[in-house]
């Protein structure tokens, strides 16, 4: 199934897409995460929805779909370094460092991210270096801590798309920890719809980023450094993950910092992510006043 949040006049309500149209979950789910909290019987209900043709609906085209988890029970969980080619096209920054043996995780605040048509937000105030990130994102369907490899893909729901915009020169003033540098807000889009898991082969999935209609990322999952049963491994190894917790898988190489000259996102540009199976995020670059009255300046 593939499921979506959209904006309507109440609010945002959950949906699931079936053919042309979307059928509202609402009021019997109040948000995805209570649908994927629900388990079997919250999917069963969702096909009696589907097969019910006196169920609300709305057209799929046009639909103003927000951001399919709109309820955060924690930061957004994330993957660096995941793809050696984009570890590799950064070395010239860190020479010395040596390839990860194991994941490296960090989290993002959830008030970065956005619908997947919304506008991305710059502000050359708080920083001049923003950089796209196209990525694959799951969401957890089920709790569990120090999963199995074996086991892990039993605890993904479903997969979306994921923008990691980032903002290169807050991560590195802040000591190198990258949590400030991507945690902006509305600079994250997510979605368009979180595809479940038995609709998705996510160990050779095709990845593309365009900028204004260059192509400027393209990769498969299956060069993911580590694939995603070692990921969830990882991460839930003494530490619980519950159901709605995302947790994006990293990018793969083609970054604006990186390139020569680099290359960052401006008032006006397009930035579309697609995935197979999985649709595409599309999005246009707006200037806005994130830094407001703060005295804060960052060094040329």
């Amino acid at each position: 199934m593939r499921y979506v949040s959209l904006r309507l006049p109440e609010g945002i309500v959950p949906g699931v897409v079936d053919a042309d149209e979307i059928v509202l979950l609402s009021p019997l789910f109040a948000d995805l995460v209570a649908v994927i909290e629900g388990g079997v019987a919250a999917r069963e209900a969702v096909g009696a929805l589907v097969r019910e043709r006196s169920s609300r609906r709305v057209p799929l085209a046009g639909a103003a779909l927000a951001p399919p988890i709109t309820r955060f029970r924690r930061d957004v969980l994330c993957t660096g370094w995941n793809y050696w080619d984009h570890f590799e096209e950064g070395r010239a920054a860190r020479p010395a460092q040596e390839r990860p043996k194991a994941p490296t995780f960090f989290t993002k605040g959830p008030d970065a991210v956005i619908g997947p048509h919304d506008d991305i937000a710059v502000d050359p105030a708080i920083s001049p270096t923003w950089d796209y990130e196209a990525e694959l994102a799951l969401v957890f369907g089920r709790a569990g801590r120090s999963i199995p490899a074996t086991q892990a893909l039993d605890h993904v729901f479903g997969y979306c798309l994921a923008n990691d915009v980032s903002q290169r020169d807050l991560q590195r003033r802040h000591g190198g920890q990258w949590m400030k540098g991507k945690s902006i807000d509305a600079t994250t889009p997510l979605g368009p719809m979180l595809v479940t898991a038995d609709e998705i082969d996510p160990s050779d999935l095709q990845l593309e980023c365009a900028v204004n209609g260059q192509v400027l990322q393209r990769a498969s999952t299956r060069q993911m450094a580590f694939a995603i049963p070692d990921l969830v491994a990882e991460l839930s190894f003494g530490m619980t993950v519950r159901p709605g917790d995302v947790l994006l898988t990293g990018t793969p190489s083609g970054v604006g910092q990186s390139r020569q000259p680099p290359l960052f996102l401006k008032d006006g540009d397009e930035v579309v992510v697609t995935g197979e199976g999985l649709g595409a995020l599309r999005n246009r670059v707006r200037a806005v006043d994130l830094a407001g009255a703060s005295a804060i300046r960052l060094e040329a």
